[in-house]
């Protein structure tokens, strides 16, 4: 048995986002207004710019709304969640009906599955488990052996997931289960983006746990900008590394640098191979994406820190619409950007 190392965040904790805002300019019919809360065992903050006279406030219950009511259908810690229902199903072949929510999440599982030849895979969360990485709270952790390894991956696999028309879909294999961690707060940010937009607002910047979606510009009419944390075990969370600026855009970033443990003088990172069912050991620190939806870049910011750079960054350039930043740490402890063809910082 080893002692961690570090503290465990959660997600929310592990990728720093930092909104910079500007001093006030011009207009003075146009306010700022943020809404925060919590969802999905994070938080969320949403600044949105509008009238004076507009009550943005009256957005609040909406939202909470419309989170609850996602969170209810992907959370596998509520009993009664959809996944959590599916998970307990035991029986293969079995159409199991579900929310167009839940449908839209897990055809995206599907796609991020087979872009990257299974280095994404929401059905990954038993070998989590095993790891020690699904109890944030979780004092101590030990490699485990190969052989419970091998016994967990038959059971692993998105391809044992079958989508069908008409809102059903089907285990192939009984022990399959999923888990829409990696990308469920993305669907979220997408989802919070167009009720706002449906409410007649053009302007605002919404974030979960880290994952972003800007629209239009803030109250200066500049774009939204952000910052991405320094990828560096122990760095402080107020530590910048790059500046971007985003139009109508999302963005998603994910890191190894914060959960981890040490045993026999390795260092073990949460992020696992799902089909090798270690953790991967490719000296990927960080991977920022940048596209229009954020459940997209969530994802893929997930399955190209599995993937490595080479890969990663072939696979952002033949995407459209979609541009990244892969971080990686030399064995000195020194960082290497690779970033693709159209990826900018703030200037």
């Amino acid at each position: 048995m080893y002692k961690k190392n570090t503290v465990f965040f959660k997600k929310s904790t592990l990728l720093l986002i930092i909104i910079f805002l500007f001093p006030f300019s011009g207009c003075t019919l146009k306010k700022e207004v943020l809404l925060s809360g919590k969802t999905m065992g994070t938080t969320y903050h949403i600044k949105i710019v509008g009238w004076f006279f507009q009550n943005i406030n009256e957005l609040q219950e909406k939202i909470d709304n419309r989170l609850d009511e996602i969170n209810r259908s992907m959370s596998i810690y509520i009993k009664d969640s959809e996944i959590s229902r599916f998970n307990a199903l035991d029986k293969t072949g079995e159409k199991f009906p579900v929310s167009d929510d839940f449908l839209n999440v897990v055809t995206v599982g599907a796609g991020l599955y087979n872009m990257s030849d299974g280095a994404w895979d929401g059905t990954i969360k038993p070998l989590v488990n095993l790891w020690g990485f699904g109890n944030l709270e979780q004092e101590e952790n030990t490699v485990p052996d190969d052989g419970e390894i091998k016994k967990l991956l038959e059971g692993i696999g998105f391809n044992h997931i079958e989508i069908f028309d008409g809102g059903f879909i089907v285990k192939k294999l009984p022990a399959i289960s999923l888990d829409f961690a990696s990308i469920a707060k993305g669907y979220g940010v997408d989802q919070i983006a167009e009720l706002i937009l449906e409410n007649g607002y053009t302007d605002f910047l919404v974030e979960i746990g880290g994952e972003i979606r800007a629209s239009g510009v803030r109250k200066d009419k500049k774009l939204w900008r952000v910052g991405i944390n320094t990828p560096v075990k122990g760095s402080g969370v107020n530590q910048v590394y790059k500046i971007l600026d985003l139009q109508e855009s999302a963005l998603a970033t994910s890191g190894d640098y914060r959960i981890f443990f040490e045993a026999g003088g390795q260092n073990y990172s949460h992020i696992l191979d799902p089909r090798t069912g270690y953790p991967v050991t490719n000296k990927v620190v960080s991977v920022t994406v940048i596209t229009r939806d954020c459940v997209l870049a969530d994802g893929l910011a997930t399955a190209i820190m599995v993937m490595g750079h080479e890969k990663g960054l072939a696979l952002i350039n033949r995407l459209d619409h979609v541009e990244g930043l892969i971080v990686t740490r030399k064995d000195d402890g020194s960082l290497i950007d690779f970033q693709s063809k159209g990826f900018k910082t703030a200037e």
